[in-house]
């Protein structure tokens, strides 16, 4: 038996109130009237050829290809076409701005911050016993054992096992400071000594570190990296006032946190 349901727009403000989604909701709201704000005073405008390719780009990466198949995707998430054209125009508005503010910046803010692009290609076993990850380390050193047959015996999860332990490509800021001083001063491939952190005793195969050339790539990262950090710093300085109905007055509040 088929059962209805109807969904208010109270509802769903309710359902993000309880699964805490409201400040992730506010801060959007907020970043998009910063960058609309700052675009104005930029003089940036968005023509409509950019307009037509965001949005056949946004089809494009959503796998969009047909009519069908672009309604059946508004529908699902509630808009009209005129509101997946305000889409692509936010997201045209934010990347020209962000090319705007930073552009220019690039080559100072890379030459200056170089280490922290340097990335390392590494696999990893944590051990709970730093005896068992010396004598390790040792037969790594001699040949005795190669670091997939160490991955293979000693990782539970089957996932990372079958990976071999691989953490992919990272950054000095994705790793503990003990860690990527380590990981950085190595000589690939090669195993590092077990180094201990809270999670446990650490043994690292390094197989590889790259140093960064500022490619197209990185120019786009470190241009998004620099935007998304001047947004946050914009809403931090923003005195924001919402006027969402909590549904109940200050003193039963306090009355109810008194209970809990």
């Amino acid at each position: 038996m088929m059962h209805s349901l109807t969904i208010s727009t109270s509802d769903i403000i309710h359902s993000l109130k309880l699964s805490c989604q409201i400040p992730d909701v506010v801060e959007a709201i907020a970043s998009q009237s910063i960058i609309v704000e700052a675009a104005q005073e930029a003089g940036i405008t968005v023509t409509p050829e950019e307009l037509q390719q965001e949005g056949d780009d946004l089809r494009f990466a959503k796998k969009l290809v047909r009519a069908k198949e672009t309604w059946t995707w508004l529908e699902k998430h509630h808009l009209s076409v005129n509101e997946f054209e305000e889409l692509a125009y936010n997201n045209i508005l934010s990347r020209k701005l962000a090319n705007h503010l930073f552009s220019p910046q690039v080559e100072k803010h890379f030459y200056e911050r170089q280490l922290d692009y340097v990335a390392a290609v590494t696999y990893e076993v944590i051990f709970e016993d730093r005896d068992l990850a010396l004598e390790l380390f040792y037969a790594l050193e001699e040949g005795e054992i190669d670091f997939p047959a160490i991955a293979r015996l000693y990782i539970p999860n089957p996932e990372l096992r079958r990976a071999y332990g691989y953490q992919g490509l990272r950054y000095r800021k994705d790793l503990r400071p003990e860690i990527a001083a380590a990981v950085f001063a190595a000589a690939p491939p090669e195993a590092l000594k077990p180094i201990t952190t809270p999670k446990g005793v650490h043994l690292i195969w390094v197989e590889e570190v790259i140093e960064p050339q500022l490619d197209e790539q990185l120019r786009q990262q470190i241009i998004t990296e620099s935007f998304s950090d001047w947004l946050r710093q914009q809403i931090n300085a923003m005195r924001i006032v919402t006027h969402i109905d909590s549904g109940t007055n200050v003193r039963s509040q306090e009355e109810l946190l008194e209970q809990v």
